[in-house]
Parts: C-alpha cells; sequence; structure tokens
C-alpha cells in the first residue's frame, strides 16, 4: 500500500510540475510589460529597468523559470549575503525557516512565494487566502444541495421506474447536464432576483458580506449564497440523481434484496438499510470528482453574481492583465485538483486491493 500512494503522490508532482511549467511559459510570451503597467503615466527607462530586475525578468527566458520554480517551491535555496541578488531571502517577499545553511546560501523550508500582484502590489497569496474560503463555501453548498437533493430524487423515480414523474425527472436531468453554467447563473438572476423579487427577496449580486452605509456597516448576508449554490449544483445535481436512480435499480434486482423482501422486512427498510448503501458508492465517486470540478467551475457563476470568490479575482486579473494573480490562481486550482485526485485514488486503494495493481 505504502508503494501505491508514493506511486500516486509522484504521479500528482508530475502533473503540477506539467501544469506549472505550461502556466510559466503561456504567460511570459504573452504581449505587455509588467513594469510599465506597474508604473502608468510615471514609466520611465530607469524606473521600467529597475522594476524589470526586481522582478527578474531581465534575464534569459529558462532562468526565469527557474525562478518561477524556486519561488513557488516550499523547500528552495536562496542567497543570504547580497540584497541585490534575485534569490536573496528577503522577508518581505518570503516567510520561512532557514535547513541547511551553506556559506552566502541556504536551504529554506518556507510557504510558496507567488510573487505579487502587478495593479496593487499585494501579495497573491493574500488575494487567494481572502478570496479562497467564499470559494470554497460556495462548492461546498453546492455539493451538499447536489448530494442531498440529488439522492433523494433519484430514490424516489427509481421507486416509481417508468412512470410520468420518472419520465419528467430524466427530462430535466438531461436539460440540468447540458446547460452552461454562466447561461444558468444569468437565467436565475434574471427570474429570481428580478421578475420574481417581490416574492424571493434574493439579490442579483452579493457576496458574503454585505456594506450597509446607513448604520449596519459590513454584516453577513447568506442569502446572497443561495441563488449562486444552486446554479453551481445544477449539474452535479443531475449527475447524482441519474446516478442513483440507475444504481438503485441495479442493487433492487440483486438476490439479497429479494431475500430481504422474502423475510417480511418493510419496504422503507429494505431501501434505506440494504439497497441505498450499497447503491451509493457510485455516488460518493462522482461527488468526489465534482466538488474538485466546481472549485474550477465557480468562475462564471461567482462573477454573474458577483460572488468575492477566486473566480472573481480571475476574472478582474484578466482584465487588467495582471498575470501573477492568473498564474496562482491557475496554479492554486491545479494543486486542489491534484490533492482530492491522489485523496480518492488512495481510498479507492484501501477500498478496493485490485486498484492498487493499475
Amino acid at each position: 500500500m505504502l508503494r501505491f500512494i508514493i506511486k500516486r503522490l509522484w504521479y500528482g508532482l508530475l502533473v503540477l510540475l506539467g501544469v506549472i511549467t505550461i502556466v510559466f511559459f503561456l504567460f511570459n510570451i504573452l504581449p505587455g510589460d509588467p513594469a510599465r503597467m506597474m508604473l502608468g503615466q510615471r514609466a520611465d527607462i530607469a524606473s521600467v529597468e529597475a522594476i524589470n530586475k526586481d522582478l527578474g525578468r531581465d534575464q534569459p527566458l529558462y532562468v526565469q523559470y527557474f525562478n518561477f520554480l524556486n519561488d513557488i517551491s516550499p523547500i528552495s535555496i536562496h542567497n543570504t549575503g547580497n540584497p541585490e541578488n534575485y534569490w536573496y531571502f528577503s522577508e518581505e517577499k518570503y516567510s520561512g525557516t532557514r535547513l541547511i545553511p551553506l556559506g552566502n546560501t541556504a536551504v529554506f523550508l518556507k510557504k510558496p512565494y507567488l510573487r505579487r500582484s502587478y495593479q496593487s502590489q499585494r501579495k497573491v497569496s493574500e488575494i487567494l487566502a481572502e478570496a479562497f474560503p467564499k470559494t470554497m463555501l460556495l462548492a461546498g453548498v453546492s455539493i451538499l444541495f447536489a448530494l442531498v437533493f440529488g439522492v433523494a430524487i433519484g430514490v424516489f423515480i427509481a421507486l416509481k421506474k417508468n412512470a410520468i414523474i420518472d419520465k419528467i425527472a430524466l427530462v430535466f436531468s438531461v436539460l440540468g447536464m447540458s446547460i452552461p453554467s454562466f447561461f444558468a447563473a444569468i437565467l436565475n438572476a434574471w427570474i429570481f432576483a428580478f421578475v420574481l423579487v417581490e416574492f424571493t427577496g434574493l439579490n442579483m449580486f452579493g457576496s458574503l458580506y454585505t456594506v450597509d452605509d446607513y448604520g449596519r456597516g459590513e454584516y453577513l448576508d447568506l442569502k446572497n449564497l443561495i441563488l449562486p449554490a444552486i446554479t453551481l449544483g445544477i449539474r452535479p445535481l443531475a449527475i447524482v440523481v441519474e446516478l442513483t436512480r440507475a444504481s438503485l435499480l441495479d442493487v433492487l434486482s440483486q438476490d439479497y434484496i429479494r431475500t430481504a423482501k422474502a423475510k417480511g422486512l418493510s419496504k422503507f427498510r429494505v431501501i434505506s438499510k440494504h439497497a441505498l448503501k450499497n447503491a451509493m458508492n457510485p455516488v460518493i465517486t462522482a461527488v468526489s470528482g465534482w466538488f474538485a470540478s466546481l472549485m474550477a467551475g465557480a468562475v462564471f457563476v461567482e462573477y454573474v453574481f458577483d460572488w468575492k470568490g477566486v473566480g472573481v479575482v480571475i476574472v478582474d486579473a484578466l482584465e487588467k492583465y495582471d498575470f501573477p494573480v492568473i498564474m496562482g490562481a491557475v496554479l492554486f486550482i491545479s494543486v486542489i485538483l491534484v490533492i482530492i485526485n491522489i485523496f480518492v485514488d488512495i481510498i479507492y486503494g484501501f477500498l478496493d486491493p485490485r486498484v492498487r495493481l493499475a
């Protein structure tokens, strides 16, 4: 089992290295001068050269790549004697502990440094740390909504197989899987926060906290979570409904279910105690994968509803050509996807020994 875990961790690191390489070269060949973006109208040759030197952009591209790897790596090598050196361990950039001193250089254990925003000059890690909890909350509520209602609806239509309600539910499931997230977001915002606003009381735009200029100041406003969470949860809801129905119908045809019925157990007990428990395996598998996807797919939904999460940060950075923020956000989401996939693979290895042979 240990060999299997090490292999999965190694594959995850290779995937991350591939993502880092693609992201770095993609955003470093795009047009645009970060120094002029930062200086604006005040840009002069001396200032531009000074900023490019500070950013390491005065060096060849392959050197910039290794500098980038050194910055984002939790274990890195830094200069400790020359403040003019790009690899100098500056406390303004890095936060960490010296592990192995090597003369004027040392090996450090530190927090990954994702550079600074061209526009606000804030650390990208600080920007993402501020936005990520809101995206995490949105994705968590969305997947919980999809799981609870998806399982309930899937069980109900499985018991009503081939009835009208079963066919109607399947039609809506197909629509839910096919409708794009950004279109669903616009449609839901228009219907429930504009047309039916008198009945729902929901806002078309709003984040986790609302600022009231007339006395209350900043306060928690959870109703702003309802529409984006439902919108983001529509597609996984449709998947869960389909999987629950198909899996439950397959389980209900098994011999041990017929045996349970022959013993005189009630229909409710047969479903809840025996059938549903065994039918949930593919559902849990799908939910684990969809949770990771929701973290990345929340961009459009957050932007439409102005939910101040990672999605809004990415869109704002794209509009302003703020490449470090975009790169940091993409890498951050990639790390989450890889970690979740590794975690799921390890769980599979524990549950099914055959997976370890793959």
